[in-house]
Parts: structure tokens; sequence; C-alpha cells
């Protein structure tokens, strides 16, 4: 079985959604991201050349997800999963995208992708 490395809840401002509204004003979205890899080359030699690096990747999606302009959260999702897959050809992602507090009575809703 593979390690992960994981970002949780990455709280993110972008323009998302599918009413007039939603297309005037910046909502915020929470983005989780787990990589699958094989932690023993990083374990073994201490370096960060040899992991993942999870600040880089953050970085990354914070200004795709700050610049983009989607109308459904599956599009957002399938973005950053390209955008990642592109440093990380080889790894298995899971990308989860939700709008907290856009059902009322529910603390959120969104989509989860494995690519």
């Amino acid at each position: 079985m593979d390690d992960v490395m994981y970002i949780k809840d990455l709280r993110v401002q972008t323009i998302i959604g599918l009413y007039d509204w939603e297309r005037k004003v910046r909502q915020e979205v929470s983005i989780d991201i787990d990589i699958f890899f094989d932690n023993k080359a990083a374990s073994a030699k201490d370096s960060v050349n040899d992991t993942i690096d999870y600040k880089k990747i953050t970085k990354a999606v914070i200004s795709h997800v700050e610049k983009s302009s989607y109308k459904l959260q599956e599009s957002l999702a399938e973005s950053i999963a390209v955008l990642i897959k592109r440093d990380h050809p080889n790894n298995s992602i899971r990308i989860r995208v939700s709008k907290p507090g856009a059902l009322r009575n529910a603390k959120d809703v969104g989509i989860i992708i494995e690519r």
C-alpha cells in the first residue's frame, strides 16, 4: 500500500457557481488533496528531494484556484488534479472540493475525484 501526503481543508476564495450572484462574488471553497506515493526513499534519506513538496503544491493550487472562475465544483476539482498530475504523473491522487455552507442544514457539499 502506498503512503499518503495530504493537505486538508485548504481554504481559498474563488468565483464558483451557477447563479448570477455567484458569478460576481468570491466564495470560499475547501480543498483536500491526497497524493499516494512510496515514502521509503524520503524517510531513508531525510531529504525533501525524495518526497512530495506540499508547500510547492499548496502555493500552486492557491494561485490556480484564486484565478479560476468555474461554474461547477467538478470542473474545479478536475483542474486541480491536472495541475498536480503535471509534476506527479506517476502518483495517484484524490481531490475533494467543497463549498461550506452552500446548502441549508448541511455543513458543506462537494465532489471527490481520484486520478
